[in-house]
């Protein structure tokens, strides 16, 4: 199980987790729950490292004024992946099929699970 830190978009933020092919986050309708929701990442419509362009581009400016204060610059991001490594953080922006968004921060193992799945589609 991998865990995934909700900065902004359309589910709460906090911890939630990537494991066995889903996404377990939380949302409005599950606050409080033990678990949240379960999305397969078969849902996913599209996954990238974040940069300020990529948030801009995906999220606008409204709900995403946290993202700032998260987002590596391109040149740190590329350069935390190439490094690898267990303790390298990605911080990505991933819309679903169902039009919702995501800002999170994952390690890079898991992020390039995600891009996999978006890939093998």
């Amino acid at each position: 199980m991998a865990k995934i830190t909700v900065h902004a978009g359309d589910f709460l933020k906090g911890n939630g987790d990537y494991h066995f092919g889903s996404f377990v986050l939380h949302t409005e309708k599950t606050r409080g729950h033990l678990v949240g929701e379960a999305i397969h990442n078969s849902q996913l419509e599209l996954i990238e490292a974040a940069s300020e362009e990529s948030v801009k581009k995906l999220g606008g400016a409204i709900g995403w004024g946290a993202a700032g204060a998260v987002i590596l610059g391109p040149v740190g991001l590329l350069a935390g992946l190439l490094l690898g490594g267990k303790k390298k953080e990605v911080t990505f922006v991933a819309k679903f099929k169902d039009g919702r968004k995501l800002l999170a921060t994952t390690d890079s193992k898991t992020y390039t699970k995600l891009m996999a799945a978006v890939f093998n589609k």
